[in-house]
């Protein structure tokens, strides 16, 4: 049976059209980015990339890196500590392979911004600033991009510089003023099907498939022979070829996993968020400078602890795993991990109906794990009280650590942005703002 454009059957149904809508911004995602101008710079640093674990809901930070056995049950519920390679340092039992990769990462204990809001606190968290009305500022995803993505164009080629797997948080706006040539690809799909982003982008159908249904685009497109010479046609089909490259040639080879070694591919976990890891790491090999992974799940109000007991294994796996791979291939040292969520839960575990044994929200401290771009493993930054409640000392911001960050990637923090007003406004929050009273994690780098 022959196929189209939309597959066997003559008329296109709203599935197709959407599938091939999506190829098409694809393409116009992709001439976004070669049209872009670069109108800032930055020196070499230590760090060449960024692999954010977006921990979306808000993990417990008493249950993961910050325990407190001496809290009693209602506290700690009937998780236990493991040691780590770090005496005197213990984590949350569920998490084995991260303990004994302590000594390629660090932990904040201290990280606080008191908002108790899923919108508002992941924008601050990823912004390093205060929402308010007046400025829609980037991500940190967005600003490495600006200043980090034509240095590595070269080696990633048509593979975009701002990369989330799999599916985009839509909490707020990552690109901000800078707009949307600087928002991320997010690629869809599922990591452990065999070219995933193909499946994210255009469905189920197969490759041949898929050319056939260009071929007939092509004989059913008029405008090239109404519109040469036009400069803005050309483009667009220069972008859509390069899309199509992405999806079906040699640059669409970088998303199949079946590339890699099985043992490392079930060391990594068999799951959504462990061959995201894995696909993280081939990413930034192949020179993409940030990429977000955003593993969600993480609002437990309710049944807290049957919730922990399926998601830490994931991410003990996943992001263990990781820490191990980017050491052993020499990438650690120029490779940033950054894991965290918009906030803690509540150390006081809910036990009351209708929670059961839920956590809620807690912006008032909560851990973060950073690691390798020059970042120091086995330490320890700051500390809760003795029920993880408050911050006992070292306060840090987001700000703080979005800055640090950007120092180790050859990023002043003092840089000017351009907003689309004609104004310039800092990469980070000048010292005197709240989200930056804490400085520089100077004690890590």
């Amino acid at each position: 049976m022959s196929t189209d454009l939309f597959g066997p059957c003559t008329t296109p149904t709203r599935r197709d059209l959407l599938r091939y809508g999506l190829m098409s911004t694809m393409g116009l995602f992709l001439a976004g980015r070669l049209a872009a101008q670069q109108p800032v710079t930055s020196k070499p640093g230590k760090a060449k990339a960024v692999i954010q674990v977006w921990l979306w809901g808000g993990p417990a930070h008493i249950d993961t890196f910050d325990p407190k056995p001496a809290a009693g049950n209602d506290y700690t519920g009937p998780l236990g500590v493991i040691a780590t390679k770090t005496p005197g340092v213990s984590f949350g039992e569920l998490l084995p392979t991260m303990a004994k990769n302590f000594d390629k990462f660090s932990i904040i204990r201290s990280m606080t911004h008191g908002n108790n809001g899923h919108e508002t606190a992941a924008y601050l968290v990823q912004t390093g600033r205060t929402p308010n009305d007046r400025i829609i500022h980037p991500s940190a995803g967005a600003v490495v991009t600006l200043f980090k993505g034509k240095e590595s164009a070269e080696k990633r080629g048509l593979i975009p510089p701002y990369i989330v797997l799999t599916q985009p948080q839509g909490r707020f706006s990552e690109a901000g003023f800078l707009g949307s040539r600087y928002k991320p690809f997010a690629t869809g799909g599922d990591p452990n099907a065999p070219r995933f982003v193909v499946e994210g982008v255009v469905g189920k159908a197969t490759e041949h498939e898929l050319r056939d249904r260009r071929r007939l685009l092509e004989r059913l497109n008029t405008l090239p022979s109404v519109a040469t010479g036009d400069a803005t046609l050309n483009a667009l089909a220069k972008s859509e070829d390069q899309a199509y490259d992405v999806i079906l040639g040699d640059s669409g080879k970088l998303f199949d996993l079946n590339q890699e070694k099985t043992e490392l591919r079930d060391r990594y976990g068999r799951n959504t968020f462990g061959q995201s890891c894995l696909m993280a790491r081939r990413l930034v090999e192949h020179g993409v400078p940030y990429i977000t992974i955003n593993f969600g799940g993480w609002d437990t109000h309710k049944d807290h602890f049957q919730a922990m007991r399926s998601l830490l294994p994931r991410l003990d796996k996943g992001l263990g795993t990781l820490f191990e791979d980017l050491k052993d291939r020499g990438l650690l040292d120029t490779t940033i991990v950054w894991c965290c969520g918009e906030f803690g839960r509540t150390p006081k575990v809910a036990w009351e109906a209708p929670w059961n044994g839920g956590r809620h929200h807690f912006g008032a401290v909560f851990s973060a794990v950073v690691g390798g771009g020059g970042f120091k493993g086995g330490q320890v930054v700051g500390s809760s009280d003795a029920k993880a409640e408050t911050v006992k000392d070292r306060p840090v911001y987001p700000g703080d650590l979005i800055g640090s960050m950007y120092e180790l990637l050859g990023i002043d923090p003092e840089s000017k942005l351009p907003h689309p007003q004609g104004f310039l406004v800092r990469a980070t929050p000048d010292a005197k703002d709240e989200e930056e009273k804490g400085g520089r994690l100077k004690e890590i780098m």
